[in-house]
C-alpha cells in the first residue's frame, strides 16, 4: 500500500484518456467535501478514508468505465445504483459519455465519510 496524496495523484495521472478526467474530478470533490481525507493506493485503486485503514470509498478503471465503490453504500440515501456481492457495498459505474452528477456524488461522499467505513 502506498499512503498519501502523491500515490493517488500518480495513479490518476496514469489513468488512460477520459478516465483521468473522471479521476481528477472524483479526487477533487472528495478532497473538497472531506478536507482531512486520508488517501492511499491499495490493490491498484485509490482509497479514501477518515483515518488510516478505515476506508469509505475507492475507485478503479475498467475497460469501458470507472467504478466508484462506497463500502457502506447501502446506508446512503439514496443508495448508489450498482449492487455488489459484498454486503452493504454499493457504487456506480461512470462511462465515457455519462454526465457526472457531482452534487449527488458529493452528497454520498459526505454521508459516507461519517459512517464507520471498512477496515481493509
Amino acid at each position: 500500500m502506498a499512503i498519501g496524496d502523491g500515490p493517488v495523484r500518480h495513479y490518476i495521472d496514469a489513468m488512460p484518456g477520459w478516465k483521468a478526467d473522471i479521476g481528477r474530478q472524483l479526487d477533487a470533490v472528495i478532497s473538497q467535501t472531506v478536507p482531512n481525507v486520508e488517501k492511499a493506493v491499495k490493490w491498484n485503486s485509490p482509497f479514501y478514508g477518515i483515518e488510516q485503514g478505515r476506508w469509505f470509498l475507492s475507485f478503479r478503471c475498467f475497460t469501458k468505465y470507472v467504478k466508484v465503490t462506497f463500502f457502506d453504500g447501502a446506508s446512503l440515501v439514496p443508495a448508489p445504483p450498482e449492487l455488489f456481492k459484498a454486503e452493504g457495498v454499493r457504487g456506480l459505474n461512470i462511462y465515457q459519455n455519462d454526465g457526472i452528477d457531482l452534487p449527488q456524488i458529493a452528497d454520498w461522499i459526505e454521508q459516507a465519510s461519517v459512517l464507520p467505513g471498512k477496515k481493509l
